[in-house]
């Protein structure tokens, strides 16, 4: 056994990283139209079986499943009952599945799907409970098999020839996930017992009257990370709260999707119809004696309303989409990283601060 397969035992969720992220949602096409549309994805498989209909998007290294519940026995069609569009499962690819699953179910994890063998790709999946009631499916794929589909997908055979588009969004940064009060250390635990997680931010952001509670939890591999957040229960109500009253509990707040260059995903995403939330010029204002940019690059920020902050190991740039959401639980995120492995610290309130205008009722802009 090579030095790799030994480690690899020793450690069989160790290497876990995203593979795909599945939502749920009401409307199959108009969704899949958007994130074409607007976030410059393109179709990589479709999926029509009983109960279901699906449809899998990808752009850089992101895919995105979209699933309409056609019968009201799928768990698509109570989802979306209770808390509209969504993500529903955050799939997790590993080496062995068979290996990873009996670790995290061995130290508690719930257990979701048994593992299964498929006949084509991926090679098993397996699937155990996360927070409310997203699931992480486990995928096991072929050595050396690039960014796949979920088991039952039928290929794209245009995915290959269509371009890469103008808007450069590469990967999934983190996820962020707004917990009901008194869930967030058992949430922690959980992830720290079952997945092997690590517990590597802790943060309390105050505005006003109103505060949250926020814990960064993250994959040993490093490359699933989870910004999980509950309200502060010694402040007033804000808008974690009213995010798990619209949502009617814990889910993902948002995605972040990560960018070699933050304006420039912005620019084109603005010209594509997504709207970002605004953020005061003061902000810019204060920037510029906080961290040495240049004029140009200052400029660019304030034009886009891109925010920044840095730390020991560099820069981040980052900024926040309106919601579009029916109920306003659901916003996205564009992150570039110079170099930086923490999260905006300093920026934190600036997006609960721009969050809370817009739930307030000022809307945001368009580059």
């Amino acid at each position: 056994m090579s030095d790799f397969s030994k480690s690899r035992a020793a450690d069989p969720l160790g290497d876990l990283s995203i593979d795909y992220v599945e939502m749920y949602v009401e409307h199959l096409e108009s969704a899949a139209f958007d994130w074409a549309d607007r976030y410059g994805f393109t179709v990589a498989g479709t999926s029509d079986c009983a109960g279901h209909r699906s449809v899998a998007l990808r752009h850089g290294r992101i895919t995105l499943v979209l699933t309409q519940a056609v019968s009201d026995q799928h768990p698509a069609s109570a989802y979306v009952a209770a808390h509209g569009d969504g993500v529903a499962d955050i799939a997790l690819r590993t080496a062995d599945v068979g290996a990873a699953f009996a670790a995290a179910t061995a130290n508690g994890a719930l257990v979701h799907r048994h593992p299964a063998r498929h006949p084509d790709r991926p090679k098993v999946t397996a699937a155990v409970h996360g927070f409310g009631d997203v699931v992480h499916t486990l995928v096991q794929r072929y050595p050396g098999e690039g960014p796949g589909l979920p088991a039952g997908f039928v290929p794209d055979p245009r995915a290959a020839a269509e371009p890469a588009g103008d808007v450069g969004l590469a990967d999934i940064d983190h996820v962020a996930v707004c917990l009901d009060t008194g869930d967030l250390e058992p949430t922690v635990d959980y992830y720290l017992d079952t997945l092997g997680f690590r517990d590597i931010f802790e943060e309390r952001i105050v505005v006003g009257a109103q505060a949250m509670l926020s814990r960064v939890v993250q994959s040993r591999s490093g490359t699933v990370t989870l910004t999980l957040i509950q309200p502060d229960p010694t402040a007033d109500p804000g808008q974690i709260d009213e995010f798990l009253k619209s949502h009617q509990g814990a889910g993902v707040q948002h995605l972040a999707f990560s960018s070699p260059d933050a304006v420039r995903s912005v620019r084109a995403l603005g010209r594509r119809g997504v709207t970002f939330l605004s953020t005061p010029s003061a902000y810019y204002d204060l920037l510029e004696g906080r961290i040495d940019l240049g004029p140009q690059r200052l400029a660019d920020l304030r034009a886009t309303n891109v925010l920044a902050d840095e730390d020991h190991g560099g820069r981040l740039f980052q900024i926040f989409t309106a919601s579009s959401h029916p109920r306003h639980t659901l916003f996205f995120e564009v992150i570039e990283r110079q170099g930086a492995k923490t999260f905006g610290s300093s920026n934190i309130k600036a997006l609960y601060e721009a969050v809370e205008l817009e739930r307030t009722g000022q809307r945001g802009f368009r580059p």
